[in-house]
């Protein structure tokens, strides 16, 4: 009984059906903002912070390289994740899809580690949008205190001088701000994502055709620096590691599926979203990597707010204001999908179980799942005003290609043990587009730090340890079981 527990699966037909009662979040969101909601997470940390840090620490300009192989991973996966959030339109992104392959053990496994990719990479990217924050301030002679504007320790300031660091105060405060306005509704907090997102792809255009005329192709000698003796720093490894630390800039199709159950028409308006924020946003990373590499030196790239140090090149100051103000609108987008998707997956586990009820709870006027976001708002908070960003980044993406591998396993399993059911994307190819996406995957988490991988692990200790002393206890699929065993 206690074995069959742990791999017993919820049918196809049981999780979809799960969607369509009367206790369910409103279908509000069109192709559009779906697509929308992609760009939002997908632009934003990649392009304005961590493609500076990863092209002076590990690839050079070979971090175009770097963009395009992530862009190539999350290609397999972003076509996995299509077809099963059509297949399986409701909340709770690879939760769900474990849940009907491995069952109720491994789902918990995933879910629990979807709160690195979501949470964490709230928390991520909300410590970039303070450094911009704090750098946009400047240039009008505001100076916030500067340890207020990072986590805990001794940093070096511009200047040469140390301070002392006590809580990065702004990062926490930008997370409080959006996890309000998520509680008010999906519909409004779509409609700004919106705007928002059309005022950061004006943006990047812009860098991208302002800055092209000002490439000096001699920063791409050598394109790709040699090894210094060190796995991931140049070199080849060194693009392998880029790809990598970038890698969590793409999860916004995984973002993506979080709002099927919010679609208007999650057959045909999910895998447009997901596809289609994937098509537009690798082009964007690789041609703002380019022009970027060819700005500044790559060694020089080092720095908060890299975008910005590439628009001083073209010496128009009214063009660096614009980019400072679109990288808090992207950075903001961002970390506005992140959270959202992070309560939408507490709500779906809520639902089954094997989280507290009120993670499930509906605000009765809003309609959205405001107890989960409110306590998930909060521990981000606290978690971007302590943890430095290094840190945080690697977790993220650790998380995420452990989330992406069972994801494509997903749909291997639910073609033989679903084969009858209707799909209206199927994935070409199956199984070996899936089993790309695994090995890719696999690959980039090669060559992520041993210290990650530690963290990766402590982390689902303490998940287990919660399943094993609340979940199982709580399973709606456990007390299904034992009513099952009554009736016999």
């Amino acid at each position: 009984m206690a074995n069959s527990q742990y791999t017993a699966r919820k049918s196809v037909a049981d999780i979809v059906a799960s969607g369509e009662g009367g206790h369910t979040l409103p279908k509000s969101l069109g192709a559009f903002s779906i697509t929308a909601i992609g760009v939002g997470a997908i632009i934003g940390a990649g392009i304005f912070v961590l493609t500076g840090t990863a092209a002076a620490q590990y690839a050079g300009p070979g971090i175009m390289l770097s963009f395009i192989l992530a862009g190539f991973a999350c290609a397999f996966v972003g076509l996995c994740y299509a077809e099963l959030a059509a297949l399986i339109p409701v909340s709770g992104s690879s939760y769900t899809y474990t849940y009907a392959t491995l069952g109720e053990l491994a789902a918990w496994i995933i879910g629990w580690d979807l709160v690195l990719e979501y949470a964490m990479g709230a928390a991520t990217v909300a410590v970039g949008w303070s450094g911009y924050l704090g750098s946009l301030l400047g240039q009008f002679g505001i100076h916030l205190p500067p340890a207020l504007m990072h986590s805990p320790g001794t940093v070096t300031l511009k200047d040469g001088s140390t301070i002392t660091a006590l809580f990065n105060l702004p990062a926490a405060l930008i997370i409080m701000a959006l996890t309000v306005l998520l509680i008010r509704g999906t519909k409004e907090s779509a409609s700004l994502n919106n705007v928002m997102v059309a005022v950061k792809l004006i943006v990047v255009v812009a860098f991208i055709g302002f800055g092209i005329a000002y490439v000096n192709q001699d920063n791409w000698t050598p394109f790709i620096p040699a090894n210094t003796g060190e796995f991931g720093h140049f070199g080849w490894s060194g693009v392998l590691r880029g790809s990598s630390v970038v890698f969590f800039a793409f999860i916004g199709f995984d973002a993506v599926s979080t709002a099927a159950q919010e679609a208007k028409n999650p057959q045909r308006d999910m895998p447009i979203g997901i596809l289609g924020s994937l098509i537009i946003c690798t082009a964007l990373y690789v041609a703002v990597a380019a022009v970027l590499t060819g700005l500044v030196p790559y060694t020089k790239l080092n720095v908060p707010d890299p975008i910005a140090l590439g628009v001083d090149v073209i010496g128009k100051p009214w063009l660096s204001l614009l980019i400072k103000f679109g990288a808090l609108a992207g950075l903001t987008t961002v970390i506005l999908v992140l959270l959202y998707g992070q309560s939408r997956i507490f709500y779906t586990i809520a639902n089954d179980g094997l989280l507290p009820k009120f993670f499930s709870t509906l605000h009765p006027v809003h309609g959205t799942p405001h107890m989960s976001q409110i306590f998930i708002g909060i521990i981000c908070a606290i978690v971007a005003g302590l943890v430095p960003i290094h840190i945080l980044g690697e977790m993220v993406s650790i998380g995420t290609l452990f989330a992406f591998i069972l994801v494509c396993g997903a749909v291997i399993y639910l073609r033989k043990s679903e084969k009858d059911t209707y799909r209206p994307f199927r994935v070409p190819g199956v199984p070996i587009i899936p089993v790309l996406g695994i090995i890719f995957c696999l690959v980039l988490m090669s060559a992520l730090p041993g210290d990650t991988w530690l963290r990766l692990v402590v982390w689902l200790a303490i998940g287990l340890a919660i399943y094993f002393g609340y979940g199982q206890h709580h399973s709606v699929q456990r007390q299904k079981q034992l009513a099952k065993a009554g009736k016999r």
